[in-house]
């Protein structure tokens, strides 16, 4: 089978020449990367890449195959896949089908044969850029300058209530998908709560009225600014119930408390990422998965900074001893990655189990 040359144009008007696999097709993006030596089937069902053209850092991807039990989401929300290398023939006993394969079912175009290193290198000196793949070269760059991810949380969410059951269930816990991955689930799930999962478009009021022992903002994707009404629901239930929030969680938490967030130069995504928490000094290896940051000072007066990222100090956590709320920047579900901070759920257990309010 002949090989099919593809073009990956990036808005400051740098050309890489690659192949294709996966689905045909051009299109148009974020350009992205993340360092994960291994989870390639999570990064690729996360919800949190909406919008975006995933460039995957480890030279060999797909050698294991697709396996749809370690999916986050019921389908892959990019909007296209490169790699240096992808494995023709996996090996793996719950291999249910190739890279090549899911690609094409669910119409995300791939390239292979790019210096992957060179091209993250490219991003994280000019830092997060728009970029286009295509089967000719890009000279009109307007389209791709002007290229904006909008409405991002409102097509990433389940489209109704879902009610994950757990026998003799000792608490409920209410599931506010913002994108969410399936793993933040399980592992409330695992700690004996029975989750309902509801749209981002729940009102406060209906939040309010299951009546829950605990309330989790979730993981999603593109700018937590944008979502205002969101925003705007959670602060009228803040100091109503326990809350935990996760990425994206955590920054529309601190937006509904007053603070501001920024966009970053190239994000953090990955499995390695070291976070530190400032009570015990003790550091996590973190999974991580995005391109907004919380502005430390703009949450010091109703906030108490609780992580931050050793590489770069930014702010990876915020506890809210007044409001019965903590939110963490990183992935402690870890689906792929680090374990470490998985104790944050026995945490979020601990405060429900100690009473639905601060009073």
């Amino acid at each position: 089978m002949k090989e099919e040359k593809v073009y990956v144009t990036l808005q400051n008007g740098q050309v890489y020449e690659g192949k294709r696999f996966g689905a045909k097709g051009d299109v148009l993006g974020e350009l992205v990367f993340t360092t994960g030596m291994t989870g390639y089937i999570e990064t690729l069902t996360d919800p949190s890449y909406y919008g975006q053209i995933v460039i995957q850092t480890f030279p060999l991807i797909g050698n294991y195959g697709m396996i749809p039990s370690d999916c986050e989401s019921k389908k892959p929300y990019l909007s296209a896949y490169i790699v240096r290398e992808y494995c023709k023939t996996p090996s793996n006993f719950r291999c249910e089908g190739t890279l090549d394969e899911f690609l094409k079912k669910n119409n995300i175009p791939g390239v292979y044969g790019i210096d992957t290193r060179e091209l993250t290198r490219t991003v994280r000196e000019t830092g997060v850029m728009n970029a286009v793949i295509s089967s000719k070269p890009v000279q009109d760059m307007d389209a791709i300058r002007k290229y904006i991810i909008r409405d991002a949380v409102k097509t990433c969410t389940c489209e109704g209530e879902m009610v994950y059951e757990c026998e003799n269930a000792k608490r409920t816990v209410v599931l506010w998908d913002f994108g969410a991955k399936e793993n933040i689930a399980r592992e409330l799930v695992h700690r004996g709560c029975k989750v309902i999962r509801v749209p981002s478009t729940c009102t406060a009021e209906k939040i309010l009225s299951y009546n829950a022992d605990g309330l989790m903002l979730t993981n999603g994707p593109g700018d937590p600014a944008e979502n205002v009404e969101l925003i705007e629901n959670i602060r009228k239930v803040a100091g109503k119930l326990p809350i935990f929030g996760i990425c994206l969680g955590h920054q529309l938490f601190a937006l509904a408390m007053g603070g501001q967030t920024k966009k970053m130069k190239y994000g953090h995504r990955g499995v390695n990422q070291p976070v530190k928490e400032l009570k015990t000094n003790t550091v996590y290896i973190s999974s991580q998965n995005h391109g907004y940051e919380v502005i430390a000072d703009s949450i010091k007066n109703v906030g108490v900074q609780s992580f931050i990222n050793v590489n770069d100090n930014t702010c990876e956590g915020v506890e809210y001893p007044d409001l019965n709320a903590f939110t963490v920047q990183f992935h402690p579900e870890a689906c792929a990655g680090p374990l470490e901070a998985k104790g944050l759920f026995d945490r979020f257990i601990a405060m429900m189990d100690g009473g639905k309010t601060n009073a």
